[in-house]
């Protein structure tokens, strides 16, 4: 899990550091933040700590009615929960002893512009992002009609130049070589860029391509939602190769399970179609409609005639 500093997030988000500058090398913890309520009004031993803590416009308009010394109290029941940092939104004017209280506990205060839905909902996503566990595997990431598709095999056989086919059909590179897999939930797995590879395609007998520069912005996506595994692999005559398929195969990345197919490599066939075809029918299948079930069972009413 990567480590997010408050520094970080202060770049990322041009916030304003009322104090604290000292102590911007304070790690985040926890990858939501916490709007305080209760902790306003009285120590509550159940309440979690170490949140980046946030403070409204309700909070502070509560804030400037008490006298100094209660305010004191009231602000010593956040430090109490460890915050990494104390944010002020919609820049707000800070409740006075705030800071200086804060500078004492080597507690950041911060200030944005952003209201506290805005500010809520970008930070909450960036630092879930990036505390999310993560791997890196050998491979290609695309996103074909919506669809994340994470395209394995091994060196040679062909998956950049596939990406490449699929791009100049309007469909999205997220990923080239190497794939960052990341875990935000049980069911959910993102594929993104490690930033080095970011934009960039390799191609045999070409070499390094920026398909944003080559084919505009369009050609290119910082992360999808992986839900189809295709592995490409070579010809195999004695392999059955036209089964129904009735039962969807899978495969686990992190404990995240992701519908998987085969794909065997032969001169002539059009990889990148099929590919299109295999994203299409998974889409097909989320809605409930299995074209294999909806064949058997039209064979299975011919045979009861």
């Amino acid at each position: 899990m990567r480590i997010v500093t408050i520094e970080e997030i202060t770049q990322k988000f041009s916030l304003e550091v009322l104090s604290g500058q000292g102590y911007l090398q304070r790690v985040i913890k926890k990858s939501k933040v916490r709007r305080p309520g209760l902790e306003f009004m009285d120590k509550f031993d159940f309440i979690a700590t170490e949140y980046v803590q946030i403070l409204g416009k309700n909070e502070i308009n509560y804030l400037h009615t008490l006298t100094v010394e209660e305010r004191k109290l009231r602000i010593a029941n956040i430090v109490q929960y460890a915050p990494p940092c104390i944010i002020i939104t919609s820049q707000q004017e800070e409740p006075l002893g705030l800071v200086e209280y804060c500078e004492e506990e080597k507690i950041p205060v911060l200030r944005t512009r952003d209201s506290m839905s805005e500010l809520t909902a970008k930070l909450d996503g960036y630092v879930v992002k990036a505390m999310a566990p993560e791997i890196a595997i050998h491979g290609v990431c695309v996103n074909v009609s919506g669809i994340g598709v994470l395209l394995r095999g091994k060196s040679g056989l062909g998956k950049s130049e596939t990406a490449h086919t699929l791009i100049g059909r309007g469909h999205r590179l997220v990923a080239d070589d190497i794939v960052l897999l990341k875990k935000l939930s049980p069911q959910t797995l993102i594929g993104t860029h490690d930033e080095k590879n970011k934009e960039f395609l390799a191609l045999r007998s070409i070499g390094l391509l920026n398909v944003v520069r080559l084919y505009g912005q369009a050609a290119f996506q910082e992360e999808t939602r992986i839900a189809l595994d295709i592995e490409l692999t070579k010809w195999e005559d004695d392999a059955l190769n036209n089964e129904l398929e009735l039962e969807t195969k899978y495969v686990e990345y992190m404990g995240v399970r992701i519908s998987h197919i085969q794909i065997q490599l032969q001169p002539g066939r059009d990889i990148a179609s099929l590919i299109e075809a295999a994203a299409n029918n998974w889409y097909l299948h989320q809605q409930g409609y299995s074209a294999a079930e909806e064949f058997i069972k039209r064979i299975e009413g011919e045979m009861s005639e």
